[in-house]
């Protein structure tokens, strides 16, 4: 694959009478790679992740997907042509499972029997059995089968691009263990262009192939993940050290 799939060139975001989110952010995204956004709670994490599918405009620079300006796509196309993957999965509540992970592909036009080939071979994908969960609405799942029906939706289209806010904060520890271990071998399988945003240190390494930490809306490091641990940048160092036993000083 060659290109750059993502590409911030000097981008800066900020809300008329507001502090910029993010400023002059300088970052190229490789076709296949996952590259893991962290950082604290306003950092800007969340704002550079909705800047990559025009949910936000730069109000300086720009933002390049498969080289083209954000601002020069269609929004509707560049976001069906991009997953997406928040905490708690986003699902439709009175949508079933099936019709929840057709969506996208339903909106593209596609024919019936395709759709339903697809439902079945991302639920199966994802570690569920269709005709278990097929006509199950979410209330009806666990916390941890909520997000795989996210990203089996997210995945539906096969789009090329896949962006994830902080997709499995809201799961209890060993469930959050087990999706993470299975999404990062999905990932690995399927070599989609992953953003992930999270404040965790752990998930950023476990997942990650680069790790790009924001501080107050500027870009403090970026590197591998073992470059994330040798580093010498003061906020690399803070997140580091939560690695650190509880009461080891």
């Amino acid at each position: 694959m060659g290109g750059v799939a993502v590409e911030f060139r000097d981008v800066s975001f900020a809300e008329a009478g507001s502090a910029p989110r993010v400023t002059n952010l300088d970052l190229a995204i490789q076709p296949g790679e996952t590259l893991v956004l962290l950082g604290r709670s306003g950092s800007g994490k969340t704002t550079t992740l909705r800047l990559v599918n025009a949910l936000l405009r730069p109000s300086r620079g720009e933002v390049r997907v498969d080289g083209r300006a954000t601002t020069s796509w269609d929004p509707v196309a560049l976001r069906r042509r991009t997953g997406y993957v928040i905490q708690e999965a986003g699902l439709f509540p009175h949508f079933t499972v099936d019709r929840n992970v057709a969506l996208v592909p339903s909106l593209l036009g596609w024919e019936a029997e395709r759709i339903r080939a697809r439902v079945v071979e991302m639920l199966a994908l994802v570690g569920l059995d269709p005709e278990r969960f097929a006509s199950r609405h979410p209330d009806e799942l666990s916390g941890g089968e909520r997000q795989r029906v996210g990203v089996a939706r997210a995945l539906a289209a096969d789009p090329p691009l896949v962006l994830m806010d902080e997709p499995f904060g809201a799961l209890d520890p060993p469930t959050r263990e087990d999706i993470r271990r299975e999404f990062r071998a999905l990932a690995e399988r399927l070599q989609k262009t992953i953003v992930f945003v999270t404040h965790d240190l752990r998930e950023a390494l476990s997942l990650g192939r680069r790790i790009a930490l924001l501080s107050a809306g500027r870009l403090a490091f970026l590197g591998a993940p073992h470059e994330m641990l040798e580093a010498e940048n003061d906020e690399a160092r803070a997140f580091v050290r939560t690695l650190e036993p509880a009461g080891r000083s």
